[in-house]
């Protein structure tokens, strides 16, 4: 890989990695904030919606945004094109929502539910209004507007939803939250990029993007389905409260991942289609993605893992204590997500959707039978059953590569073993600490610092590639700023 090409890929990482830690730093902080205001049923509500415009969600962010990031000659007429097929369809997909909304209610036998369906299926059109600019932004890697757009609707959000909850809004400082958030983003956005729709179209244009898109509209439309899915069947078998902890169980784990794995998705898809007539090159890229996100994600989850009472009781309260075992089967779960991203992403770049769509139905048929094995044995049997479907597919995902990149399963899991057992070794160590009996804090204190100091310790004395890389990549960003200064 080339030192120019080199130097855009970690500026791009660097300026997504900061939006996402910036944007979801703010976000936990409110989350917190929310659940010391709010009732765990006030999230179970909302999770309630969000199956269905979590749904609907993916026919706006689905295909047409990557089959602008792959194709190697868009220009104006296919973006134009892009823009008015999304915003013409995010208006018939919100008034579906709206006539749809008193069934789903009557399905979850609370009226109640009416008219916050019908304000937030809001979200659907400005997602509709924002999305081309995202991916413009993504192809040509400016990444530094996300920066902005982003922190400030986060930040906008955080002020309103948390004045609402102390204001006893209820389930509504949740709703109030959500479309502030998307409505102030999208505003920044399209006042820091500077392209606009023009006055062209070409149905043309948009068959043959159609024709690559599609293919990934459907897989990420079953993901989605299949993961709403389980909310639904929670919340219809089981209660809100055991949806909200559901929910909240995977709220951590969430964060850390989005931050690195939408980082990682969003620089790496378009270094890699820029590279798609070299599968050499494509296959270093992926490989390096690999060994890096399992080196920083697997001490992440397992130190999750081992604090995970402590950390819940500190942040959340006693009351939520009930979420910790989720806690602890997500971290698991979504340790190897960056990990599914690069191999997902190298079969995009290469123009393989045909691939990714065959893929998510092996992987859904997969995880539809533990989904129906699991689910009359409890909430917490039901997220075991993610997590085992999250191990089958990562056989699944990585099988096409091997023909593909020459970047067989068994390579990857040599990759990225070094750092999960120096991980796992580094829990166990921590692992007692909370039977001490101290104040919270300085529990989880006294685990991130002794935590650190084993992973990092043991990486310097195995001298792990990715470590190193790392220790690389910082001399290099010290040496430039010390030179500049």
């Amino acid at each position: 890989m080339s030192d120019f090409n080199r130097r855009n890929i970690l500026n791009g990482f660097f300026w997504r990695f900061a939006e996402r830690c910036g944007a979801q730093g703010v976000s936990a902080v409110v989350s917190v904030l929310l659940a010391r205001l709010l009732a765990p049923e006030a999230y179970g509500t909302i999770a309630l919606i969000t199956v269905f415009t979590g749904i609907l969600q993916i026919f706006v962010d689905g295909g047409m945004g990557n089959a602008l990031i792959q194709k190697k000659d868009a220009d104006d007429l296919d973006f134009s094109s892009v823009f008015y097929f999304n915003v013409a369809a995010c208006l018939l997909l919100y008034a579906a929502m709206f006539f749809a909304a008193p069934f789903i209610a009557s399905f979850y036998r609370d009226p109640g539910l009416i008219p916050l369906i019908r304000v937030l299926g809001l979200t659907l059109i400005i997602s509709g209004i924002k999305n081309v600019q995202q991916a413009y932004v993504s192809r040509t890697m400016q990444f530094k507007r996300f920066f902005a757009a982003t922190l400030a609707g986060t930040a906008g959000a955080a002020v309103l939803g948390v004045s609402m909850a102390l204001m006893d809004f209820g389930v509504w400082a949740l709703a109030a939250q959500q479309i502030l958030n998307i409505t102030v983003d999208t505003i920044v956005l399209w006042l820091t990029v500077k392209w606009r729709p023009k006055r062209m179209f070409s149905l043309k244009r948009l068959k043959s993007m159609l024709g690559y898109g599609w293919k990934l509209l459907v897989s990420g439309l079953l993901d989605r389905i299949y993961n709403e899915l389980r909310q639904l069947i929670i919340g219809k078998i089981y209660s809100p409260s055991d949806l909200a902890y559901y929910n909240q169980g995977q709220q951590f784990p969430c964060f850390l991942v989005t931050n690195i794995n939408t980082s990682i998705d969003s620089v790496l898809f378009p270094a890699m289609s820029d590279r798609q007539g070299s599968p050499s090159e494509v296959r270093s890229m992926m490989r390096r993605s690999v060994k890096t996100s399992a080196y920083i994600m697997a001490p992440l989850m397992t130190g999750a893992v081992a604090s995970a009472v402590p950390l819940i009781r500190l942040l959340l309260t006693e009351r939520w204590l009930s979420c910790a075992p989720f806690l602890r089967v997500f971290c698991v779960t979504y340790m190897f997500y960056p990990i599914h991203t690069a191999n997902l992403n190298a079969m995009k770049a290469m123009g393989r959707s045909d691939l990714f769509l065959k893929l998510e139905l092996w992987k859904k048929a997969v995880g539809m039978a533990a989904l129906f094995v699991s689910m009359r044995h409890g909430v917490l049997a039901m997220a075991y059953s993610l997590l085992a479907e999250s191990v089958a597919s990562q056989f699944i995902n990585s099988w096409p590569n091997r023909t593909l990149l020459n970047y067989s399963c068994l390579e990857q899991i040599k990759d990225i073993m070094p750092a999960v057992l120096l991980a796992v070794s580094m829990g166990i160590c921590i692992s007692p600490i909370p039977r001490l009996a101290l104040p919270d804090a300085a529990t989880l204190v006294i685990m991130v610092a002794l935590g650190s100091i084993l992973y990092i310790g043991g990486s310097w004395l195995f001298k792990l590639e990715a470590f190193e890389y790392i220790l690389d990549i910082l001399k290099s960003a010290m040496g430039k700023r010390g030179k500049e200064m």
